[in-house]
């Protein structure tokens, strides 16, 4: 993938949330790697977008909102305002926008879309019959389906939700992506970052090799959802209307110069959506004639007991069960540096205690307050320059520099475990540096004054640097941290691809702790 400091566009999406539900921890791991990469993305100079939202019609909205005694727009509307929108302060993202699909510049365009495949002919009237599973909102193939157990005995149950599936007959309009099952797997091909990470792709061109079936995209049995422009008798498919929410929100079939602007986009989605954004997804534009996204990521599932999470199973865990003994810096810290991403992860109570005490409270929040404390100390607050480098020193200034280029590249391939672990090299160097120097034990000695100053000063230089790295994930602790360091401006606001050069204003400030300790159990 190209590299993209030159300020070039950088659009990313989160799915859009089905709100029959409150938001869990998978929900939120999403919302958090979007937000890292946006961050990262804008203090790099990109033009950055970050597309986040709630999607909000179809069948299984109908009935919860019916078993609620209220229409659907009302259980929606509680939802947004109750659940989804708070979650984004909860965890702290940056987003640009937040499309809800009830809105009217989605639900416009979304018949413009569609009219516009009617007229070209890739829309056809046809009859279905198939098992249909209302929590996945999707036809099943048998594949699919398992046998179910226990209330369930005797019936067919999807694979995903363990619930029963329902056969439907209906007419309805179809979609004909079998037509292009050529052209995606020359897209697999030609673009083998196109799906990623491997395993991803790897799924999706074994599902499109093995045939494509054309996709019903209207349903006639309820009328939550949007209007065919051609036969309000119908309303769209729900994926149909959802997917499209990602060119809607930034200009489709309004403002021409906005869409050019910000598409195509990088999609991350959960694994058990991949099929939809990469194989679907991209079939439709193919047919609108619009580009392909830039890339689509498939992230693993969070796993808790080592099962997925879902609400069915009361596994799901609400961030702020989290955030509010943690706090949202290590809630972001934790799911993205210690989960692989792309990959299954477990989750823990244990694991997430002692990752914040000894990474983040020992680890980078500890450094933090002592370097800061020998300044005060030391220098009366004035940073010291510095004198002649010892190799120790510069390799300090060295890290840095590689530690900056390192975790650029790992974020330009998706890799934020990787970029996370790479900045994490200079915490520990520093900390190395610092038991080694003993800048304690050179300030007892007036003949080592100047070899104190250029170690504090390589240590001040190098947490200003950590600050800058770890300001789009760490966003509360960096900004303070950037604050006692005396840092110019708003930390958020330094280019991060030259962290190293950071400026200000000469003298620290103390500085509480980053990380409070957490002595009681997390449980």
């Amino acid at each position: 993938m190209e590299r993209m400091s030159d300020g070039s566009s950088f659009f990313v999406t989160t799915p859009i949330f089905y709100v029959n539900d409150v938001p869990h921890i998978g929900h939120a791991y999403t919302e958090v790697a979007a937000d890292v990469l946006a961050r990262w993305h804008r203090q790099r100079g990109d033009d950055t977008w970050f597309l986040t939202g709630t999607d909000e019609h179809g069948q299984k909205i109908l009935r919860t909102a019916t078993a609620n005694g209220v229409t659907p727009q009302e259980w929606a509307d509680k939802l947004v305002e109750e659940a989804w929108k708070p979650l984004l302060e909860t965890i702290d993202l940056s987003n640009d926008d937040f499309i809800r699909t009830t809105e009217k510049r989605h639900e416009e365009n979304v018949q413009k879309f569609l009219q516009h495949l009617y007229d070209t002919g890739y829309i056809y009237t046809g009859e279905y019959e198939g098992f249909y599973c209302v929590g996945c909102e999707e036809y099943k193939q048998p594949g699919d389906l398992l046998d179910g157990e226990g209330d369930y005995a005797g019936q067919k149950v999807c694979a995903i939700h363990s619930k029963p599936v329902e056969l439907l007959h209906e007419k309805n309009y179809f979609f004909k992506m079998s037509a292009f099952a050529e052209q995606l797997l020359a897209l697999y091909e030609e673009r083998p970052d196109f799906v990623q990470p491997e395993s991803a792709r790897n799924e999706v061109m074994s599902f499109v090799r093995s045939g494509l079936d054309d996709l019903s995209i209207s349903r006639s049995s309820f009328d939550w959802g949007v209007k065919v422009p051609w036969d309000e008798t119908h309303v769209v498919y729900v994926w149909f209307d959802a997917l499209l929410n990602y060119v809607t929100a930034v200009g489709y079939g309004q403002d021409d110069a906005e869409f050019e602007r910000r598409w195509p986009a990088t999609h991350l989605v959960g694994k058990d959506i991949l099929r939809f954004h990469a194989v679907i997804w991209p079939a439709m534009l193919m047919a609108a004639g619009l580009q392909v996204p830039h890339r689509v990521f498939g992230h693993g599932w969070l796993l808790v007991g080592g099962e997925k999470m879902s609400k069915s199973k009361l596994t799901g865990i609400a961030p702020t069960q989290i955030t509010d003994t943690f706090g949202s810096d290590a809630f972001r810290y934790y799911f993205l540096r210690a989960i692989h991403f792309g990959q299954d992860g477990s989750f823990s109570w244990e694991d997430l205690h002692a990752r914040y005490t000894s990474e983040l409270a020992n680890g980078f929040g500890n450094l933090a307050s002592r370097v800061i404390a020998m300044v005060n100390r030391y220098c009366d607050g004035v940073i010291p320059a510095a004198g002649d480098m010892t190799d120790a020193d510069a390799a300090i200034r060295a890290i840095e520099r590689t530690a900056t280029a390192t975790a650029s590249i790992a974020i330009d391939r998706l890799a934020i475990h990787e970029a996370i672990g790479t900045v994490w090299e200079l915490v520990d160097a520093l900390n190395g540096y610092i038991t080694e120097q003993e800048p304690w034990a050179l300030a007892k000695d007036p003949e080592k004054r100047e070899r104190l100053e250029t170690v504090l000063n390589t240590a001040v230089r190098g947490l200003g640097t950590l600050a800058v790295l770890l300001s789009p994930v760490l966003t509360k602790a960096t900004a303070t941290l950037w604050t006692a360091l005396g840092g110019d401006g708003v930390v958020q606001d330094v280019r991060i691809d030259q962290a190293w050069e950071w400026t200000g204003s000469g003298t620290v400030t103390p500085l509480e702790a980053l990380f409070p300790r957490i002595e009681t159990s997390a449980e």
